[in-house]
Parts: structure tokens; C-alpha cells; sequence
């Protein structure tokens, strides 16, 4: 899907300024006027990222912001606030905001952030399939080679690993080759990579 600019506010002046603003650069914009149409309107696919008011009627953007956490939704997002709301905005913030803005918000820094925001989606997403790649990988293992695997991402030598196993270091050799041919690894540095990938994997399905 096309990364989307999805500019959620109550304010018809506000959403005009602001999609023709990113439209002029060439972002895809997606205009709701509250947080329950866009809760309608989103797909599970989606990607972007959010301009979020603040205080609207009915879902707030706090209220929206914890929505989409409590459904592992993890688009980016830049809040729009007005006077008084500082420290809504840092609850925010601690909550896993990438930034807010006063209204009026500077429109050039606005746009670097959004751009800035889009970009980390972009990243979040190409870890997520990176991750989702490996798994699959890792479940081609034995639970030796998983063990193997568990040591190589803690840093550990072939002697060390041996050692903890109470086998040979040769046999750690044999195994390790066996876990980069399944793990398509070219390097020890690149399965060291892999191994801490599918770690976080692994923790992340477990949460």
C-alpha cells in the first residue's frame, strides 16, 4: 500500500490547510474528522503515518492513541495540540508519540517530521517482515542448533559454547555450519545478525 498521511481532526480549516500543505509535496493524504472514522476506514495494512488532534469530540486523541496500541497498531504519530495541553502531550510523548505541535504548527517543520515519521514506519515494517522472515528460518532448527544459536547471539566462542554444552568445539563447528546453511548466513557476523533477529522475534511473539 501507498504510505498515507492519515490527518485526523476535528477542524474542517485545520484539515484543509494541512492535506493541501502535504499534497503539495507529493504525500497521499487521508482526511477524517474524528477518531472513529478513522478507526472505520482503517485497514489492518495500512502504513504512514498519523496527525493526530489532540481533543476532539467524542475519542480523544489520547483515547485513539491507547486504541491503536491496544490492537498492536503501530503507526507513527505526530499529535496536534492547542494551548494548555502540555502535559496531555507529554503523556503522549511517553506513550510512544513521535512528536507534538502547538496549533498553529510550523509548516516546514511539520513536514520534516511526517517525513521523518513516515520513513520510521518504513523501517518498523521492514524489520516486522525481517523478524517474520527469520522465524520461519529459526523453526527449521533443532533444539541443539537453537541452543547453539542462543549462545552465538550472547557473543560466545565455539570453545565457550562447548564448553556450556559439554561437547566437542568441533561438533559446535558442525552444528554452526548446519545453522548458517538453514539461516542462510554467509559470515559469522551475518548469523550473529540473524541469531539477534530472530531473539527479538521470538520475545516479541511471546509478549
Amino acid at each position: 500500500m501507498t504510505p498515507t498521511v492519515f490527518l485526523v481532526d476535528d477542524d474542517a480549516a485545520v484539515r484543509d490547510a494541512l492535506s493541501t500543505l502535504f499534497r503539495a509535496e507529493g504525500l497521499a493524504v487521508s482526511e477524517h474528522d474524528s477518531a472513529e472514522s478513522f478507526l472505520a476506514d482503517l485497514s489492518p495494512e495500512a502504513c504512514g503515518c498519523l496527525v493526530l488532534d489532540l481533543r476532539m469530540p467524542g475519542l480523544s486523541g489520547i483515547q485513539l492513541q491507547q486504541e491503536l496500541t491496544d490492537h498492536h497498531i503501530t503507526l507513527p504519530i505526530i499529535f496536534l495540540t492547542g494551548h494548555g495541553d502540555i502535559p496531555m502531550s507529554v503523556r503522549a510523548l511517553k506513550a510512544g508519540a513521535v512528536d507534538f505541535f502547538e496549533k498553529p504548527a510550523d509548516p516546514d517543520m511539520l513536514l520534516e517530521r511526517v517525513r521523518e515519521a513516515l520513513a520510521l514506519d518504513t523501517e518498523r515494517r521492514d524489520t516486522r517482515t525481517q523478524q517474520t522472515q527469520m522465524s520461519t528460518r529459526y523453526e527449521r532448527l533443532t533444539e541443539r542448533e537453537r541452543e547453539i544459536l542462543s549462545l552465538v547471539a550472547d557473543g560466545r566462542t565455539s570453545k565457550e559454547i562447548a564448553r556450556a554444552l559439554g561437547i566437542s568445539p568441533r561438533t559446535v563447528e558442525v552444528h554452526r555450519s548446519h545453522i548458517m546453511e538453514k539461516l542462510d548466513a554467509g559470515s559469522l557476523a551475518d548469523l550473529i545478525r540473524i541469531a539477534q533477529l530472530c531473539t527479538s522475534a521470538i520475545s516479541g511473539a511471546q509478549r
